[in-house]
């Protein structure tokens, strides 16, 4: 019981000093975030990964029964 009565004190201890992300942290990771996802965007609409969406969906689709 008093190994685990010292690990809620230590983890409650260490809580005041640093409660979360502050609005700058925030404000990165939103964009951080965002630049991903344009990436991400270009990734999936180009022709090369259309192709080969179209076509592993077409030999899937050719498979004899």
């Amino acid at each position: 019981m008093r190994i685990i009565w010292f690990r809620v004190r230590a983890a409650l201890v260490g809580r005041g000093r640093d409660a979360g992300m502050s609005t700058s942290e925030y404000a990165m990771g939103t964009i951080a975030a965002c630049a991903f996802a344009a990436v991400l965007y270009k990734v999936v609409t180009s022709e090369v990964v259309a192709t080969a969406l179209q076509s592993t969906i077409g030999k899937a689709l050719d498979v004899p029964f």
